[in-house]
């Protein structure tokens, strides 16, 4: 791989990957700052920031960016999560200089205004209000909440409706003049371009901006879980949804992989971001609960994490049945993982198709890119180098041993969705 990394003097970090295979270029840039770093009183502010820096800088007033972008044949948008905030834009090649002058210019100068707040309050409380329809959402939010009684992870990137009610101009501004610094942001870029003349280009935009001070550091250490938690929420729809959760380290750990085979033995999936999109139906619990017509549908989650994390699984039911009927066929697919481990056969299975989803992830330009700076979040972009080496050599007693250490009972939260108000 043709990659150049360094940091410019006021603490900026570059990733620069080449890639030859189409006249593209896509630029990111990440601040390392999510609903990790919010407490309660300024929930969401991360996400409110985000969505601010949309309405307008100095040299690009509200609108143009869109526009401007859009004249060239590119898009741009934008994420946050617990870990980070990202911004990206993915052009032809010729045209990259558009997205470093919009990203330089709004690191420093985006203005806030006071009457774009408010309107943006709205749209904010408006996607909030929204999620609260979706019963997947709710259970989610009140699982999280549940198995986190320290860490910030326990917030939704959204926010809490009284805080988004709440915040004003001022709370927002100081967020983003906290965060949005060079030394705490990471450029990273793929596509067809010298990476030495990029760089260049790169250091005329952004080595300009001032170094601000250290943002604050993130000391929360969640306890070790001294005994399974449940949850329930009961709300509209017509089906019940199961969902449990297991602490397990951050991504930097060696566990990670033979977790993450776990994952795709247990549900036919991975620890991934920007999705996939391949079958499950070889899977243990497709097999005892999909096929057996008890769920509709059933998925594993790990997603990298800075600190200590969650392996999801969900279970979404047929009508006409309980999550009780589903919590102990799901209990005894992991206890025969723990107890009886898995076959090479099925081992091999898992590995391909966990690195068939991973690379399918990492396929396009864009992709590539988003890894490269996801990585550097939690780790550093080898972490995303050897991704598929290190999953490759996960052993099967590997894969039992993390069953056996991180599935238990204690270690387990439980949550349940109730349609229709619970029965």
């Amino acid at each position: 791989m043709n990659l150049l990394k360094t940091t410019l003097d006021n603490g900026l970090l570059v990733l620069l990957q080449e890639s030859h295979t189409a006249p593209v270029i896509s630029f990111w840039v990440w601040y390392r700052v999510g609903s990790r770093n919010e407490h309660l009183g300024i929930t969401g502010v991360s996400h409110w920031v985000e969505h601010m820096m949309f309405k307008g800088s100095r040299q690009w007033p509200l609108g143009t960016m869109d526009r401007a972008i859009a004249r060239e044949g590119g898009y741009f948008n934008a994420m946050t999560w617990y870990d980070f905030t990202a911004y990206y834009t993915t052009l032809p090649a010729a045209k990259v200089m558009l997205a470093l002058e919009i990203e330089s210019d709004r690191m420093t100068h985006a203005l806030f205004r006071e009457e774009d707040v408010e309107s943006e309050r709205t749209v904010i409380i408006s996607e909030r209000q929204g999620a609260e329809n979706n019963p997947g959402f709710l259970l989610g939010e009140a699982l999280t909440a549940t198995a986190y009684h320290v860490h910030p992870y326990r917030y939704e990137t959204i926010g809490h409706l009284c805080d988004l009610q709440a915040m004003g101009r001022d709370d927002l501004y100081t967020h983003y003049r906290r965060y949005y610094i060079p030394n705490n942001a990471i450029i990273a870029a793929a596509g067809d371009f010298n990476a030495g003349e990029m760089l260049r280009i790169i250091e005329r935009y952004f080595a300009p901006i001032p170094a601000g001070e250290d943002p604050p550091a993130v000391h929360a250490v969640e306890p070790a879980q001294r005994g399974e938690r449940r949850v329930t929420v009961e709300g509209e729809g017509g089906t019940d949804l199961l969902s449990m959760a297991y602490h397990i380290p951050p991504a930097t750990d060696e566990a990670i992989y033979p977790l993450t085979i776990l994952a795709a033995v247990l549900a036919g999936d991975s620890a991934t971001l920007v999705g996939g999109g391949l079958t499950n139906h070889t899977s243990r619990l497709y097999r005892a609960l999909v096929e057996s017509e008890l769920a509709v549908d059933v998925s594993a989650q790990i997603i990298p994490m800075i600190d200590p994390g969650l392996f999801h699984l969900h279970a979404t039911l047929h009508n006409g049945h309980h999550p009780d009927e589903i919590e102990p066929l799901i209990l005894e697919a992991i206890e025969a993982i723990a107890t009886e481990g898995i076959d090479e056969r099925e081992l091999e299975r898992a590995k391909r198709q966990a690195s068939a989803l991973f690379a399918y992830s990492s396929e396009s330009i864009t992709n590539q890119a988003f890894w490269l700076g996801f990585s550097e979040i939690f780790a550093d972009y080898t972490w995303f180098i050897h991704y598929l080496q290190r999953l490759k050599a996960v052993k099967a007693e590997e894969v039992q041993a993390v069953a056996r250490r991180y599935f238990e009972r204690r270690n387990r939260t439980v949550g349940l969705y109730l349609a229709g108000g619970g029965r």
